[in-house]
């Protein structure tokens, strides 16, 4: 039997085609590109303003049932359903997200798909890319060391430093970081207190950068974040300290959207790359819109489960970024149903109807969690090798009585486009005939003015299932505290865990009458919603105990192996 390639194989293999000639489709003016070599370029801001007057082609969303270890293929199905209805003639872009370092070196791995419904070039798109990520760091930290320097230079602002809020970033899963003291070694050194650092895909310029419409917004966001507090409890802002120019300056190029393309030579978008579990986990805005401009469907994804990127999707990046989605695509597997269904990873492989059925639960909520929303939903049934005929008929038969949904099975890790036709053709129909069905408006999970506290439960019972939001005196003033200074319009981004509904990674299938606890509240004034930290979720993750990075070397002839 003869080996199956690797991603990093596969994509080595690819005929990329230069950059410019799949920009021409688009009618992309060569001098709107700002290259990257021949396969990678940056579209021009002033060429994305210029489409405001055309009409908004459709938004498909990809999201999926609650991840496992096994992997669903999310990113995996958004590359392959772009590609397959291109290949049914309809001008399709897709829109994700930006890998990050620390799972590309960690336990997740990198984000550009896989087999052969990948966006490449792989290797430059999961190690540094076009410095979008390094630019967001370092405005972020300029913004931590001009704080430093104000209290340095005398203090004007009286900021308390007890209460910094404003932590460091690094895009690396480093754990000795979370909580450290700085400015030791003397005097010349500053002011000695407690800090830390979160992963740059949770920093507040991330998400700014992620909902931002244009440069003057991005500006303006990043000038209203909160950095500190003084003596007397009043907020001291980025704008305060003359930092929002400078950093506006240091996010310019890294804002201009990232085009690159799939296997097939289908044009994609990947910029920005919020987490779903600690932050919104979308793409950016503006790549989106500008997607819509250009083509007849986009099809993007949000991380993790819908619970997390889904909810968010919808809940905040529609709302500030006034888009209307269309249809949602929930990803599902058969190994990630059993997992839920109760079998041990190990297992996985072997073929377990009775706990596939049993695990149906997770996705159902999932399902219905689209349709809370007024979505129309296709649930694509992402085929490994192991799977078998009866796993997916089941899976089929449940989706059809129970959720009156359409499940398709979809091979294109191992087809591409070709494996995801008869998906395409479905979410086609669906989207061109809405299945005869008549359609329903698209709707917010809550409106703007119920309290933050409203918002939390409202998430927590009809997204979690949960009974009830626990917090203590502190987090609730809180949120008091916020609607004071005129927050309480904000959506609410809750991060928790994505392995399980509930804030417990161990609970699977579809856990209700749980609680949801609170552990700590942030003001997101920039990004213009309210973080909520519940269980023992992590803003700056760990690295595993054997991480991906022992594997990442280059071999003899100077190529990259290990990376996945």
């Amino acid at each position: 039997m003869a080996s199956i390639p690797s991603d990093l194989e596969i994509a080595r293999e690819a005929k990329l085609k230069p950059i410019v000639e799949l920009a021409e489709r688009f009618d992309i003016p060569p001098a709107h590109l700002h290259n990257f070599g021949h396969h990678i370029a940056k579209l021009d801001l002033d060429f994305i303003d210029g489409l405001n007057d055309r009409p908004d082609g459709k938004l498909i969303l990809v999201t999926a049932m609650t991840p496992t270890p096994a992997g669903e293929g999310k990113t995996t199905t958004t590359v392959g359903l772009g590609d397959a209805l291109n290949r049914i003639g309809r001008e399709t872009m897709i829109c994700i997200r930006e890998p990050s370092l620390g799972p590309c070196f960690g336990m997740k791995g990198g984000a550009a798909g896989g087999g052969y419904a990948q966006v490449v070039p792989m290797e430059n798109i999961n190690l540094h890319f076009t410095g979008d990520f390094h630019a967001i760091g370092a405005a972020h930290n300029l913004l931590t060391a001009m704080l430093d320097n104000h209290v340095y230079w005398g203090n004007a602002l009286a900021i308390d430093e007890r209460r910094v809020s404003w932590r460091r970033v690094v895009d690396m899963n480093d754990r000795a970081l979370r909580q450290i003291v700085s400015s030791l070694g003397g005097i010349a050194n500053g002011f000695p207190r407690e800090d830390g650092f979160d992963i740059t895909v949770a920093s507040e310029v991330m998400a700014v950068f992620c909902l931002a419409t244009g440069l003057d917004d991005l500006q303006r966001r990043l000038g209203r974040m909160v950095v500190a507090e003084t003596r007397e409890r009043d907020y001291v802002t980025a704008e305060q300290l003359d930092a929002s120019g400078a950093m506006t300056v240091l996010l310019k190029d890294a804002f201009m959207p990232n085009l690159v393309q799939t296997l097939e030579g289908n044009l994609a978008f990947i910029h920005g790359g919020p987490f779903a579990n600690i932050a919104h986990g979308c793409n950016s805005a503006i790549a989106t819109k500008t997607a819509l401009k250009l083509t007849d469907y986009v099809v993007t994804e949000a991380g993790f489960g819908a619970d997390l990127g889904a909810e968010k999707f919808l809940n905040i990046k529609c709302r500030k970024a006034g888009l209307v989605p269309d249809l949602a695509v929930v990803v599902a597997t058969a190994r990630a149903l059993k997992m839920h269904g109760g079998v041990e990873r190990d297992k996985i492989n072997d073929p377990n109807v009775k706990a596939l059925k049993k695990g149906l639960v997770n996705l159902r909520r999932h399902v219905e969690n689209m349709q809370k929303f007024g979505l129309p939903a296709i649930v694509a049934i992402n085929e490994f090798t192991s799977d078998s005929k009866e796993e997916h008929e089941a899976i089929r038969d449940y989706c059809a009585e129970v959720l009156g949904v359409e499940a398709i099975t979809s091979s294109h890790w191992q087809n591409g486009s070709a494996g995801a036709e008869l998906l395409a053709e479905r979410v086609v129909d669906k989207l061109e005939n809405n299945g005869g069905v008549a359609e329903q408006p698209f709707r917010f999970l809550y409106g703007d003015n119920i309290s933050l506290w409203g918002k939390v439960q409202t998430i927590a019972r009809e997204i979690y299932g949960a009974d009830e939001v626990i917090a203590d005196t502190k987090v609730r003033n809180q949120f008091k505290e916020y609607e004071r200074i005129g927050a309480g319009h904000y959506p609410i981004c809750i991060a928790k865990t994505q392995y399980s509904f509930s804030t417990d990674p161990q609970l699977k299938g579809a856990p209700s009458n749980h609680a949801v606890p609170i552990r700590e509240v942030r003001l997101a004034n920039g990004a213009e919603f309210i973080v909520v930290i519940c269980g023992d979720i992590m803003t700056m993750p760990g690295l595993p105990r054997k991480p991906a990075a022992v594997n990442i070397h280059l071999d003899q002839n100077g190529l990259i192996e290990g990376l996945t």
